[in-house]
């Protein structure tokens, strides 16, 4: 068994495909129609085949407190592992990010939080 597919709750689907294809440099898979919303997923540039990312709406009434909740106590949504974590954090900011975390050692880890723009904290990590 393996992890195909992992989703985070967004916004604005078309707010996120932005923000996490063109800030963060993830690869559109698809993008088709489901219903009023769209199933829009996306990969790693390095590993296409790998698992996907799921732009999730959050319509549903828990997803949206859910949402809130994690964020309101700095909680991050997800993570996403990056080889150089001061590279990523300059390059990042240079595109407007904005971290509520710099880079912070934590023991064996280095890692750092953004705001995603789309009701998510997102945590990067190097090992």
């Amino acid at each position: 068994m393996k992890i195909v597919v992992t989703s985070i709750f967004v916004e604005d689907q078309d707010k996120a495909l932005k923000f996490y294809s063109e800030t963060l440099g993830f690869v559109k898979k698809h993008d088709v129609p489901a219903g009023k919303f769209r199933w829009i997923t996306l990969v790693s540039p390095e590993d296409q085949d790998g698992t996907e990312l799921l732009l999730e709406p959050n319509n549903h009434p828990a997803a949206r407190e859910y949402q809130k909740k994690i964020i309101a106590e700095g909680i991050p949504a997800t993570m996403f592992g990056v080889e150089d974590i001061h590279k990523e954090y300059k390059r990042l900011i240079e595109k407007g990010v904005k971290f509520t975390m710099e880079p912070t050692e934590m023991g064996e880890v280095t890692i750092a939080v953004f705001d995603d723009t789309c009701g998510n904290l997102i945590q990067i990590v190097q090992k």
